[in-house]
């Protein structure tokens, strides 16, 4: 008889040394409110998988849309004026 044994280290087994950095934490709440509009969206859609949308429904998905693309453009515009020193080009 043959015994399975695992070949690799478990996933979660993290030494203490990996835990997230400062600029990992800072990176993840800059974009926080992307994650966030994501999550309200996906919330909104699942509440439409029930049933047939209605007018609110669709209403409350196209505004959740809204909200994930605004906050992913200011995401991006605060991202692109961080990158880009020294004025215009």
């Amino acid at each position: 008889m043959s015994h399975i044994v695992t070949v690799q280290d478990a996933v979660t087994a993290f030494p203490d040394s990996m835990e997230p950095t400062k600029a990992e934490l800072d990176a993840i709440e800059q974009e926080m409110p992307v994650i966030l509009a994501g999550v309200d969206l996906v919330d909104a859609q699942i509440i439409a998988l029930d049933r047939t949308p209605n007018e609110v429904d669709k209403r409350r998905i196209r505004r959740a849309r809204n909200r994930v693309l605004a906050a992913r453009r200011e995401l991006a515009n605060r991202t692109a004026a961080v990158s880009l020193p020294g004025g215009a080009a």
